[in-house]
């Protein structure tokens, strides 16, 4: 099957795209890396009678670092995170879970912006996003705006921006020097979709307890949700494998997953609980290991 005919538009500055979206209004959709649009529009899932492309934009591809965060633009593609050294450096979490996003050839393509925008409830990067608090940058016809993660996300493939506005950057604070991180999640086969996953931060303190906890879990909920009653666990608790089962045990009656063709809600529910875990292991073991190298 090929796609309803459409009127296609390549705008080279965001102003452009912002008065082409302005002109077409719910007609349009934008063009970025194309990975889930241009599947959609092939089996006429989504009928967008105007294709507004950013890739001509080139202002909206970069990754710099300013006050602790990343700032990286909304067509930047996810093989640049993969290859980045100072992402590598700076938020081990993103670098880790950037490579699990379907194949090369999809990374190669595939945006950063437009994997966040798309709000798939079962991707990594939106689960990122939230494990690390961060936060897009909009522009409009009535100017620009930044948003938090927990303002975007609104259910499955839907969030809060208006059809009139552009995603021009994703803003994602670098990670601590003492932290810990894990990206874990569960695919039938190297590439799929996660039927679940788990994005883990673990701070400690000088006794080697836990100072400060993030846990984002993805597949469980229409959006990435922050799983606040394992991470308040954490705090405090020594970083014992009975400490981790503990909060994987919690993860798993935090959640509410619903049942689909590819797994039980039950099911859902103890991967949420044994990838909790497992994250929480090899986050605790990066952490204390950092430390120990800098007291070296």
């Amino acid at each position: 099957m090929k796609p309803v005919s459409f009127d296609y538009f390549a705008p080279t500055t965001v102003n452009e795209a912002v008065a082409l979206l302005e002109e077409h209004g719910d007609d349009a959709k934008i063009l970025a890396g194309g990975q889930s649009l241009v599947p959609m529009m092939n089996f006429r899932l989504v009928r967008p009678t105007c294709l507004v492309d950013i890739n001509h934009i080139r202002d909206l591809a970069y990754i710099h670092e300013k006050d602790d965060r990343l700032h990286i633009g909304a067509i930047t593609r996810h093989r640049d995170l993969e290859t980045s050294t100072l992402v590598q450096q700076s938020n081990g979490l993103l670098f880790e879970g950037v490579q699990l996003i379907g194949h090369t050839a999809i990374r190669s393509r595939g945006t950063v912006g437009g994997s966040i925008i798309h709000a798939d409830p079962t991707a990594e990067l939106p689960a990122i996003l939230a494990a690390l608090d961060g936060e897009v940058r909009l522009r409009g016809p009535n100017g620009q705006r930044t948003i938090s993660w927990r303002d975007l996300f609104v259910t499955f493939f839907t969030t809060v921006i208006e059809p009139v506005e552009i995603c021009d950057e994703i803003i994602i604070p670098k990670l601590p020097s003492s932290a810990g991180w894990a990206f874990e999640e569960f695919t039938r086969r190297h590439g799929d979709f996660a039927v679940a996953g788990v994005a883990a931060v673990i701070v400690a303190d000088n006794n080697d307890c836990c100072a400060d906890a993030r846990l984002a879990i993805t597949g469980t909920a229409p959006t990435p949700i922050r799983a606040t009653q394992a991470e308040s666990f954490l705090v405090g608790k020594s970083l014992t494998q009975t400490t981790l089962d503990e909060a994987g045990r919690l993860v798993a009656t935090e959640v509410e997953p619903e049942s689909d063709v590819h797994a039980t809600a039950n099911y859902r529910q103890h991967l949420a609980g044994a990838l909790t875990t497992r994250a929480l292991q090899r986050a605790a073991e990066r952490c204390l290991s950092r430390k120990d190298q800098r007291k070296k």
